[in-house]
């Protein structure tokens, strides 16, 4: 599988978000009411506007925020594949955009098949990405720039996608696609609707970078398998500061 897919052409990535603010209240009274306005449509499911804020306000570009940025990218040593992670991270979402970005130039520039790699980044990551880059009035590097690409053209390989195997409708989640391919799962500390909390509460920067960068990690073992590769050990696996 994936017989045209250079590893060492891909940017692996992982985002956390979370809510913009700690509570609705701390919003401008025009975000309070365009948040009810969003959380109504989905009532009773979301419960009452403030609940709602803390548990879901992360996963909208318009009311939430990135506070990390994991990537990976793969090279060879002794014959042996190697992933090196790096983290943007911070409470300064507009700089560890613009470092991301800068990233991407430098990458792009290096890789001519170059292509985005990660799990469900196509519905989520990428837009989220764009879109809170947008806001903070930055300039996207080109393989962001996505309007006018075909669909096969657009360059990411999404493992939620490869899974799908042309089934559109269908979806799983990183943890049990790693379960059913036998990989060890990021998910062994926090999950995605914890950070917020992690973040805000516990004031835990550093255990959501962790977390992110054992989902880049379990998104790199899947492409190792899809590959029929040998997954990586812990050896192989190295942390950029």
């Amino acid at each position: 599988m994936l017989p045209n897919i250079a590893l060492d052409q891909l940017l692996l990535l992982d985002i956390e978000t979370t809510p913009a603010t700690p509570t609705l209240e701390l919003c401008s009274d025009d975000m309070q009411q365009l948040w009810r306005d969003k959380n109504a449509k989905t009532l009773p499911v979301s419960g009452n506007d403030e609940t709602a804020w803390f548990d879901k306000a992360g996963i909208y570009a318009e009311f939430g925020k990135i506070v990390c940025i994991s990537v990976g990218f793969f090279s060879v040593d002794n014959n042996r594949y190697q992933l090196r992670l790096k983290s943007f991270y911070g409470d300064d979402e507009k700089e560890l955009l613009k470092e991301f970005l800068e990233l991407i130039n430098k990458f792009h520039s290096k890789h001519q098949r170059f292509q985005f790699a990660g799990h469900n980044i196509r519905e989520f990551d990428i837009p989220f990405i764009c879109r809170r880059s947008v806001i903070h009035n930055l300039s996207l590097p080109q393989p962001l720039q996505l309007h006018g690409f075909k669909p096969w053209e657009v360059p990411m390989l999404d493992t939620l996608h490869l899974w799908r195997f042309g089934d559109n409708r269908y979806y799983i989640s990183l943890k049990l696609l790693t379960a059913v391919m036998g990989i060890a799962t990021p998910k062994d500390d926090i999950d995605g609707s914890m950070v917020g909390k992690v973040y805000w509460e516990e004031k835990d920067l550093q255990r959501i970078v962790t977390y992110c960068q054992k989902d880049v990690v379990a998104v790199a073992q899947l492409l190792m398998k899809f590959k029929q590769l040998p997954i990586l050990q812990e050896q192989d696996i190295v942390i950029v500061k």
